[in-house]
């Protein structure tokens, strides 16, 4: 291969890292999700009483799920009341996103330890460029795993093609602790089999349409005429689908990009109203603002931009943002100026959803000060207050 692209993807990650904290619960089926009420019992006996999915009650959502809970169908953003219908002898435990950033950070120090040109594409999945390392791929692929267990206890599925797209494909095929190695001449045995779903960028929509006009495999996608696809989608969408099918991609692993925006935003596990649930809400929204402020302060950015977004239980959606003379990372200003944009949105009704945003981001150090209060967090006083 002139290229080695690698995709990294961590098994069950959310769910890995809490088995290593419980490890009592390897081998039983685990659904991550809902909020803290879920927290494990310690009884008396030292043992831990965990909460099971029969007992939940609410609107929360699958966040993931062990391997031995997918098997009944349980799958990430699927709603708890379901995968309760679906398993309910399984259990049920909350997010810890602080351990999985924890983790996040552990793992990709390990891969950079042998291979630094890594792209991150999100907390549990990275790209990384071999084709400038020596020693041969099924060596060095070995080697990432290996550290990847070491630094984490976690164990992660690897595969290694010419371009992102194939190597993105080959990392789910053979999970948990995969790795597989593919080149171009391996594409009509490995890849064209599969379902056209599994190439990334073809939804569910694009599915059903192709479904709809008799292609239900890669193999299919690649058979068709360029001028057929044409016919039933845009132009670059049907370009790009006749490449994908033949398993060209040539986008590149980039090492550093300027995020566009910081977000918080959360679900409530019941609809909250702005003068019933008042503190209830101030509480969340505090929590929002000073949880920008540290994403802010950690990446080391400045935001200009600070906005809401508010989901109400009908769910219509609205945004509200203002511009800041001088770019911050303060918690109590990011706090004054999204409650500014609370002032301009309708508050009369119930909320199933609210979110903070700090946006028009720039790279100045945070650690110089620039916008960072002494105190680094909120007065208690700031209310939630309805308004009209």
């Amino acid at each position: 291969m002139c290229r080695r692209i690698a995709h990294l993807d961590m098994d069950a990650f959310y769910a890995s890292v809490e088995l290593l904290r419980y490890p009592e619960l390897r081998g039983l089926p685990v659904v991550i999700g809902g909020s803290g009420n879920q927290q494990p019992a310690l009884l008396k006996d030292g043992s831990r009483h965990f909460a099971r999915l029969r007992g939940y009650a609410g609107r929360g959502v699958v966040t993931t799920a062990t391997y031995e809970a997918r098997v009944f169908g349980i799958g990430s953003a699927m709603g708890l009341m379901k995968a309760a219908q679906l398993a309910p002898d399984a259990i049920l435990l909350p997010a810890d996103f602080h351990a999985y950033r924890h983790y996040s950070r552990l793992f990709k120090a390990a891969v950079a330890s042998i291979a630094p040109r890594i792209e991150n594409h999100g907390i549990d999945e990275i790209y990384i460029d071999l084709s400038g390392l020596s020693g041969e791929t099924l060596t060095l692929a070995r080697r990432i795993k290996q550290a990847v267990r070491e630094a984490t206890g976690l164990s992660c599925s690897i595969g290694v093609t010419p371009n992102k797209l194939l190597s993105k494909i080959c990392s789910d095929l053979e999970k948990p602790d995969g790795l597989t190695i593919l080149s171009l001449a391996d594409i009509p045995g490995r890849i064209w089999p599969l379902p056209v779903k599994k190439i990334n960028g073809i939804g569910p929509k694009a599915t059903a349409k192709l479904t709809a006009l008799g292609i239900t495999t890669i193999a299919e996608l690649a058979g068709a005429e360029p001028s057929f696809l044409q016919m039933h989608f845009s132009p670059s969408y049907a370009r790009w689908l006749h490449e994908v099918s033949h398993g060209i991609d040539e986008r590149p692993v980039i090492t550093h990009a300027e995020p566009k925006s910081i977000s918080r935003e959360t679900t409530f596990e019941r609809n909250l109203h702005a003068r019933e649930d008042r503190s209830v809400l101030s509480g969340i929204f505090t929590a929002l603002c000073t949880d920008v402020a540290q994403d802010l302060q950690r990446k080391g950015y400045l935001g200009r931009t600070i906005g809401i977004k508010l989901r109400y239980a009908d769910f219509l959606t609205v945004t509200r943002d203002m511009t800041l003379a001088v770019p911050t990372a303060d918690a109590v200003t990011i706090r004054r100026a999204a409650e500014e944009c609370l002032r301009r949105a309708p508050l009369n009704r119930k909320l199933r959803l609210l979110g903070v945003r700090a946006s028009a981001l720039s790279s100045e150090k945070v650690s110089q000060g620039i916008g960072i209060s002494r105190q680094g967090e909120l007065p208690l006083t700031v209310q939630f207050v309805e308004r009209t």
